[in-house]
């Protein structure tokens, strides 16, 4: 890149960054933290994951069967609660009542909330509205028409875990906001697009940067995607940044995370929330976020947890193992 070409796409972030970030800052005010009920119950018979064991309830363990079948079952049931949540979001809704939407789901489906009671995490899904970039704790602070709310589920089923998340609108929203999900989506399936044995895991976040930066938007370094199987978090890390560190070739029959978090100001973290999770941005202005688990092939990628129409309108193919 000419040095032109570099001070011109600076100019063209810094402009969209102060648009984006004073038009966020009038739209809405900060987020403040509600109560936090109990913690809702499992019963014994859902399989525990190692965290999370209680006396008399089921010790976690290695299933029979294939890992790679294991995960597209724990990926398909992860993105139905997500969706099942996401079709509950609207004006006036609680981030609670949207928890316990989805911990009915996840027993529904035989499964233990990943999130819950991971580290001390008391809840079952992620909730962050508007500048709260991830980790936000479900409460009793109501959804207001104009938010937007990133819901992030992780399912425990069969002994893996299925993790994907999801951004959306609250009612109707501003322009600004409905540009920086649309581009958050778009970059998240760039960065996919980078996905198969034996390329280099920082293509992933160039293509991610690239996309976002363009549109004038900063991208989260603090937080990154990982390895996700038998358990939770594992290696690698994915970054959603160019770190020309991370050139480690995937490996083919791996699994793991792509999850951009993407501001429309600056991609800084502020302070974390006395609560030890809430992850705020530094400057005050809103997050989008969208994430799918992924397996690594010879050839390309397996999306675990997206249906297969998008796999075909953003990758060219139908290789999902959601149907």
């Amino acid at each position: 890149m000419s040095k032109r070409q570099d001070k011109k796409r600076q100019e063209r972030r810094r402009s969209g960054t102060a648009a984006s970030a004073s038009s966020s800052a009038r739209s809405s005010r900060a987020v403040r933290a509600g109560r936090v009920s109990a913690e809702l119950a499992v019963p014994a018979g859902i399989r525990r994951p190692p965290y999370a064991v209680e006396p008399g309830s089921l010790q976690s363990a290695l299933p029979p069967g294939d890992f790679v079948e294991r995960m597209r079952a724990a990926g398909r049931a992860a993105r139905e609660v997500l969706d099942e949540v996401g079709a509950a979001v609207a004006p006036g809704v609680t981030t609670d009542a949207l928890d316990r939407i989805a911990h009915a789901a996840y027993l529904a489906r035989g499964g233990y909330p990943s999130t819950l009671r991971y580290r001390g995490y008391p809840k079952s899904v992620c909730t962050s509205v508007n500048e709260i970039i991830c980790h936000g704790i479900p409460d009793d602070r109501a959804l207001m028409a104009g938010d937007i709310v990133d819901v992030d589920v992780t399912i425990y089923l069969d002994g893996v875990h299925g993790d994907c998340n999801a951004t959306y609108a609250v009612g109707e929203v501003s322009d600004d906001d409905a540009r920086l999900m649309s581009v958050t989506h778009e970059s998240m399936w760039r960065g996919i697009a980078q996905v198969r044995g034996g390329a280099p895991l920082n293509a992933i976040g160039r293509a991610i940067q690239e996309h976002a930066e363009a549109h004038g938007f900063g991208v989260v370094r603090t937080f990154v995607g990982h390895g996700i199987g038998t358990e939770f978090h594992t290696p690698p890390s994915v970054p959603h940044f160019y770190d020309p560190d991370a050139d480690q070739p995937m490996v083919a029959g791996s699994t793991f995370t792509v999850e951009p978090m993407i501001n429309a100001g600056g991609w800084e973290v502020g302070t974390i929330w006395p609560d030890g999770w809430t992850a705020p941005t530094r400057d005050g202005s809103r997050s989008a976020q969208y994430e799918h688990t992924l397996l690594v092939t010879a050839t390309g990628v397996e999306v675990l947890t997206a249906w297969p129409d998008e796999v075909e309108r953003w990758l060219g193919s139908s290789t999902s193992a959601v149907s």
